[in-house]
């Protein structure tokens, strides 16, 4: 039954981190944090494709979890495949919408946050930074949604300097609200 659970997780997070992604960052330029937010960037400035970029730039993580954390691997592995995969098929849901730009960035926030943190709770993840947070935060039991949010400021720094000041702005508006959806959803009850 907690197989069943657990895929069924990464299936329910994965559509969720698509549709904010697609529906809401990525219109926009806006940046999340980690390994989606690198993959962003390069899709902003090389039109490459999210989801592929996620799958390359996760890989020497996933090589560190095969080596010194197999269970993660075993874990998150899923969730990488999945996500991603997902995340390249819902490309066509960015020209449904079209709202004010500081909104996409809180609800994309929040559908971004709702799909790791749910994956999370059932020890998985997308990978990547994602699963770097979590080795973190199992070594030192700092709440994996405020890792999190550390990593994705730097990576949202970056972005901001290398796009505009806007897709700065706008992007601190999402990760904040990634980082506080991803902590109310992983943190025990």
């Amino acid at each position: 039954m907690y197989y069943l659970q657990k895929g069924l997780a990464i299936m329910i997070g994965s559509i969720l981190l698509a549709i904010g992604i697609n529906l809401f960052l990525a219109p926009y330029e806006i940046l999340d944090g980690g390994i989606i937010g690198l993959s962003l960037i390069l899709h902003y400035l090389f039109n490459l494709k999210i989801g592929l970029m996620i799958i390359v730039l996760s890989t020497p993580i996933f090589i560190l979890a095969w080596f010194k954390y197999r269970r993660y691997f075993y874990n998150s592995v899923h969730g990488l495949l999945t996500s991603s995969v997902i995340i390249d098929i819902f490309k066509p849901l960015r020209y449904l919408l079209d709202i004010e730009a500081s909104f996409a960035a809180i609800i994309g926030g929040i559908f971004v946050g709702l799909g790791i943190g749910i994956m999370l709770r059932y020890d998985t993840s997308t990978g990547g930074t994602d699963l770097l947070a979590q080795f973190i935060s199992d070594k030192t039991k700092i709440n994996v949604g405020l890792i999190i949010l550390f990593i994705d400021s730097i990576i949202v720094l970056i972005g901001g300097l290398l796009l505009s000041a806007s897709t700065l702005l706008l992007s601190i508006m999402a990760i904040v609200t990634v980082g506080i959806t991803t902590s109310a959803v992983t943190s025990k009850r």
